[in-house]
């Protein structure tokens, strides 16, 4: 009887004991991380200026392969993290495509032409909906990499840093899709009086890119928040430099806006020229911020 209850057990329990050794490897990776961070948090490390470290690196070289190799390993992660969140926009692509295609009229308003368009389109879009989903992971691994040659304070707002890359990402990606798109698409259609029906692969291809390259210049002033607090680059510098920053906004802008009417291209500039101003804004609070440190 003994034997017949333990083998209904085994039988019963089964299911539990299988997912507990499938989820196992992830529960094992989630602890490792948490300790890492738990580590990197709670340890100070030695406050040793650049130039010296860069002279240790050069007198004994393999201390950048070390640092080679945790990049690889953490881009690694990162990359397997963006197959994972890539397969789950798989099943929402087409929707998304939809979406994408809406001041078109929809996947109805695309015409294909290519037999293997509809799946490049269909994997493109995956793409880049798995790397917005990836996103903060990606973030993260990129702080696991540099949170070891930071102070403890900078690793902390490194770690709370992470929301306002999303934010910053998903700003340039929502402005490009509201205001952008609408005022750029009927102009394409239409312009000089010549209808036109868009391919799939043209289409989104130019819509993606454009959401993609948008989205990582609304990431310039966290960037440079970055680089002031590093004392990589100065706020003075930086703001007596607006003309060619303004000029080279303009070239931006005429590089990743599909037309050169000027309201495309104004749609573009002003987003970037402001987001330049609260860069040196940035840069002056991180500077000041880190004056007393100094004093």
């Amino acid at each position: 009887m003994r034997k017949l209850f333990s083998g209904l057990w085994r039988i019963i329990t089964y299911p539990f004991r299988l997912l507990a050794r499938i989820f196992s490897p992830i529960t094992r990776w989630i602890n490792r991380i948490v300790n890492e961070v738990r580590n990197l948090l709670s340890e100070e490390p030695e406050d040793e200026p650049l130039p010296d470290t860069f002279v240790k690196t050069m007198q004994n070289p393999s201390g950048l392969f070390e640092h080679i190799n945790a990049l690889r390993k953490h881009l690694l992660r990162a990359v397997a993290f963006l197959a994972i969140t890539t397969a789950f926009s798989l099943f929402f692509a087409q929707q998304i495509i939809d979406l994408l295609a809406e001041p078109v009229g929809g996947i109805g308003g695309l015409v294909a032409i290519d037999v293997t368009e509809p799946i490049s389109v269909f994997m493109r879009v995956s793409l880049l909906s798995g790397f917005i989903l990836a996103l903060p992971y990606i973030a993260f691994e990129l702080w696991l990499f540099a949170a070891p040659g930071l102070s403890r304070k900078s690793r902390l707002m490194g770690l709370l840093a992470i929301p306002a890359v999303v934010l910053f990402f998903m700003s340039g990606v929502l402005f490009t899709y509201f205001v952008i798109l609408p005022e750029a698409i009927p102009i394409l259609l239409n312009f000089l009086g010549i209808e036109t029906i868009p391919r799939p692969s043209t289409y989104i291809g130019f819509v993606t890119s454009l959401l993609f390259w948008i989205g990582l210049a609304f990431e310039f002033p966290l960037i440079i928040y970055i680089l002031a607090s590093m004392r990589i680059i100065e706020a003075r510098s930086l703001a007596k430099q607006w003309r060619l920053a303004i000029v080279v906004i303009a070239i931006v802008a005429a590089a990743i806006t599909p037309t050169i009417d000027p309201v495309t291209m104004s749609l573009t500039m002003i987003p970037l020229i402001l987001l330049f101003f609260i860069s040196v804004a940035l840069a002056f609070f991180a500077q000041r911020k880190r004056e007393p440190e100094t004093d």
